[in-house]
């Protein structure tokens, strides 16, 4: 509203000056003598000077609120324009009034610097977190193969040479005392079941990697290894197809994760393992015959079981597990194969 009073008051001041200097040059032009006659004259009721006077407001008010909201709409429009600016919105892009296409023209080069601006940052943001998330990455690899290579050269071998010992004892020299035998049986049980959990976790502290490697490739590497370590009895079927990079990483990760789950949980004396290719699916499957888990409890407590089904989801595989007190555990994943784009199917 300010702005419309402003061109107002400018508009009938400069309507009465502009009258006010047209009569001057109307008496000066005409040799007008006497000027009280002016005074005297009338237009109806009103004086000749008072109604040019009011007349000449009149239109300076009319001018004055015309051009007033004319240029009110004008600046109204701009800064609506850099509120959606300021906003990050993207600026309407209406039909401009031709005076103020400089303005608007400016304005639209300003907010493409802004965007790229933000553009920029936002690279660079994503940048330093890949840069970040590698780096903490590479550190906790680092970390894990050095817990690993302790673990392996400490702990690991002093349980070995704990086995070795009450195996001697047992077998050499058993004490008399049943009781005392049971115990020291116990004893060794519980030392190879440590040994075993040993193994599990430095499995799970440095990961066979396929490293070039295919998926069928990695399998049998790692259950050799663990046929050599392991005093369980390991079978495998697996059959030779190809597969694509991501879906066998993260294929081979599930299946580490399942035979440490195996070794530290389970308890078992067999363990059966099968890769095969079925109607364009990849079935990949395992079995135990362990001491089994109560599906109920474990479902929603067990972090093995989720990361397994989510590295499953992530190929577009699906995850099903069944286990059963005393009768075992069966896992299965199966990932659809699909077809490469280019590819004819005849």
């Amino acid at each position: 509203m300010k702005t419309i009073i402003r061109h107002v008051i400018a508009a009938v001041l400069f309507s009465v000056l502009l009258a006010v200097i047209l009569v001057g040059i109307t008496l000066a032009t005409f040799s007008i003598t006497d000027w009280s006659t002016i005074w005297e004259q009338k237009i109806g009721d009103f004086s000749f000077l008072a109604s040019i006077l009011g007349i000449v407001a009149v239109i300076g008010v009319i001018a004055g609120i015309s051009t007033g909201w004319y240029w009110k709409e004008r600046l109204y429009q701009i800064d609506r324009k850099l509120v959606q600016m300021v906003k990050g919105q993207k600026v309407d892009e209406e039909e401009a009034y031709r005076e103020l296409d400089s303005i608007q023209k400016h304005m639209r080069e300003l907010q493409e610097k802004i965007r790229q601006q933000a553009e920029y940052s936002q690279r660079l943001a994503t940048e330093r977190a890949t840069e970040r998330e590698k780096s903490l990455q590479e550190i906790v690899v680092q970390e894990r193969n050095r817990l690993a290579r302790e673990l392996h050269d400490s702990v690991s071998q002093q349980l070995f040479a704990a086995s070795m010992m009450m195996s001697a004892i047992n077998e050499s020299n058993p004490p008399e005392d049943t009781a005392i035998q049971k115990q020291l049986q116990m004893v060794e049980k519980m030392i190879h079941q440590s040994q075993l959990e040993m193994r599990a976790l430095l499995l799970h502290l440095r990961p066979v990697a396929l490293k070039g490697k295919s998926l069928q490739e990695g399998i049998q590497e790692l259950l050799l290894e663990l046929t050599q370590k392991i005093p369980i009895e390991i079978d495998w079927k697996v059959e030779q197809f190809p597969i694509d990079k991501g879906v066998e990483d993260q294929l081979f990760r599930i299946l580490q994760e399942s035979v440490s789950n195996t070794l530290r949980h389970a308890e078992a004396t067999t363990f059966h393992i099968m890769l095969i290719e079925r109607d364009a699916t990849i079935i990949m499957r395992t079995v135990d015959n362990g001491v089994g888990f109560d599906m109920e409890k474990v479902k929603t407590s067990s972090y093995g079981l989720q990361n397994m089904r989510e590295r499953a989801y992530e190929v577009g595989g699906t995850f099903k597990v069944i286990s059963l007190k005393n009768e075992g555990t069966r896992l299965e994943v199966k990932v659809p194969i699909l077809a490469k784009e280019g590819e004819n199917n005849d």
